[in-house]
Order: C-alpha cells, then sequence, then structure tokens
C-alpha cells in the first residue's frame, strides 16, 4: 500500500464520512469504535446508535463490568471488513450505524444513575435511532427498558441468562442486577405473557409468568427449536432482546460476575439469534462482560459477536418494513 493511501486508511472511528459500509483498517491499530463505526453524537440520519454503559455498581459478586464497553468494542474490531455471516445481507452497508460513545455519570451519585440512562437513551430514540448497548451490568436494562416502553408501550422481551433476575423487590430506589426484571414487570414495562428467558439455570420460586427455556431445555431440543418457539411467544409484538454473557457456560464466557455451569455454547447462542429473525426488534444490549477475570479476551470476542447479530436483526426487522419509531 502506498503511503498516501495509508493514510485514508487511519482512525475511520473520527475520520469515515459516511455512517455505511465496510471499514479497511488494521485490526491491531486505530481508534476502536464498534466495527469501526463514526464516533459521532449527531444522530441526523442515524439509523442504529451503539452506545455504552460502562456500570457496575449493582452487581452482588464480581466487579469489573465497567470495562466491558470499551473490550466489547476492541473485540469488534476482529471483524470489521466483511459482511456478518450467514444473514445474506450486509447490516453495514444497508444500515447507517454509528458509534455514539459511553454514557457520562457520576460514579458517585449512584442514585442519580438510572435517570441519568434513562434520558440518554430516551434523547437517542427521540432523534429516530435505536440503541445497541454495550454494559455494564445487567441493572441498566431497567432504565432502557423505562425509555423503550415510553415509547413503544409495554414491551416483549427475549432474555437469554442464567438468571431470571426476577428474585421479589418492591423497594423501586434500589439498584441490584438481580431483581431488574422484578422491577419492569412491576412498573408495567414488560409483558411477561408474551417474554421468554433462554438458558436459565438457577431456581427462583415465582418466575412472575415469564415463558422459560431453560438450558436443559435448550441441550434436549436443540436451538432452532428454541428460535422457534421463542417468536411464537412474542408473535408481532415490539420487542427487546436483553443477552447476558452468563447465558453462556464458563467454558465460552469465563469472564463475567456470576458464571453458572451447564450454560449455552457459543453456537447454540449463534443459532438462537439467528433464529430470532422476523420478531419486531426494537433495540437491544449486551450486558455482564467483565474483562478482568477473562486475561483471553474470549468472553469479550462472544459478546461483540452478539451485538453484531443483534444489528442484523435489527437491520431485517427493517427489512420487514417495520422502522424504530
Amino acid at each position: 500500500m502506498a503511503l498516501e493511501d495509508a493514510k485514508t486508511q487511519i482512525d475511520h472511528a473520527f475520520t469515515r464520512t459516511d455512517l455505511k459500509g465496510p471499514s479497511f483498517e488494521n485490526v491491531f491499530g486505530g481508534a476502536a469504535s464498534f466495527l469501526r463505526r463514526k464516533y459521532t453524537k449527531d444522530l441526523t440520519g442515524v439509523d442504529i446508535a451503539i452506545t455504552g454503559v460502562p456500570f457496575d455498581q449493582a452487581v452482588t459478586n464480581r466487579t469489573g463490568t465497567r470495562l466491558g464497553p470499551r473490550a466489547l468494542r476492541e473485540a469488534s474490531l476482529l471483524q470489521p471488513c466483511d459482511a456478518p455471516y450467514g444473514w445474506g445481507y450486509d447490516v453495514l452497508s444497508e444500515c447507517a450505524i454509528a458509534d455514539y460513545g459511553d454514557l457520562a455519570f457520576d460514579y458517585a451519585n449512584v442514585a442519580a444513575f438510572p435517570a441519568t440512562l434513562e434520558a440518554h437513551i430516551a434523547g437517542i430514540l427521540a432523534a429516530g435511532a435505536a440503541t445497541v448497548t454495550l454494559g455494564g451490568d445487567h441493572f441498566i436494562t431497567l432504565p432502557i427498558l423505562r425509555a423503550y416502553a415510553a415509547r413503544f408501550g409495554r414491551l416483549s422481551v427475549i432474555q437469554f441468562d442464567a438468571h431470571t433476575d426476577t428474585w421479589a423487590d418492591d423497594d423501586m430506589a434500589r439498584i441490584d442486577h438481580g431483581t431488574f426484571m422484578y422491577k419492569a414487570v412491576k412498573l408495567g414495562l414488560v409483558d411477561p405473557a408474551r417474554s421468554v428467558q433462554i438458558g436459565i439455570r438457577t431456581d427462583n420460586p415465582d418466575p412472575l409468568g415469564f415463558h422459560i427455556l431453560d438450558a436443559r431445555e435448550v441441550h434436549r431440543i436443540g436451538p432452532e427449536a428454541v428460535a422457534v418457539r421463542a417468536r411464537e411467544i412474542v408473535g408481532d409484538a415490539p420487542c427487546y432482546v436483553t443477552f447476558d454473557i452468563d447465558a453462556l457456560d464458563p467454558a465460552f464466557a469465563p469472564g463475567t460476575g456470576t458464571p453458572v455451569w451447564g450454560g449455552l455454547s457459543s453456537h447454540q447462542a449463534a443459532v438462537m439469534l439467528r433464529g430470532l429473525a422476523g420478531i419486531d426488534l426494537k433495540g437491544g444490549d449486551i450486558v455482564e462482560v467483565s474483562p478482568p477475570f477473562d486475561p483471553t479476551g474470549a468472553t469479550a470476542i462472544a459478546g461483540a459477536h452478539v451485538a453484531t447479530e443483534l444489528l442484523c436483526l435489527w437491520g431485517w426487522t427493517r427489512r420487514q418494513g417495520r422502522t424504530a419509531g
């Protein structure tokens, strides 16, 4: 490559002028935006905004997910130049995708965090863009759901997780990643009758009416059948997908705060995410990636693939004539 040509290949996160198309840049160099998308706070013409939420002050065990967004962006650089495999279209060329950067918040004022995050997501939605959020611990999904429900009404949720996160907690001011879905139901943000939790393998005496396809069921009937069942449950309702990386077995994703054996394989997760094509996806997140507990980076790699599949699912929704608004 000639020197002058090489100069045009530097730091696409800042120098690219378009929001669509592939990005050919050295994997090992340049600014680490997600999939080399343009870093921008200008949402004009943006279809999907990728945003990070480096918050981990709601965990019950190991911290470290505040470093998740950074690790997920870096891991995404392994796959920026090619269309995501197996979809039959290139979401990076068809959809205008921007990296909106991370949420800024006062780490010492935890009580103010939920409203700050809700306003952050609401602002993106008001601009006409959807969000794919990089966490952060799983509590962040509650303020996100507040913003989405304010725009779309009560949502169906597809939750990939080892835990239901529906343990009883009627103190709505408590900030806890293990009770956020209980609160989402009690606040009327989520319709459990049209929602499904996949990969569960911890006991909870009251699942609040959610359909549960636990990890053993995934292993028994296979990921294709689980995806079909999930689509049947959700139907044509507006849907949000939240993926806790601990849905994967620790063999595939050790870098998380509360790992549980007997979980999903990365193959099973990939098949199920692809099999959800056809739902009316409004947005999604990938949470609980904790880089300090995985020096190999495998957990972040899996999480970056999940986020990419969420982009593809949203693009597929738009191909069906549906939009974020």
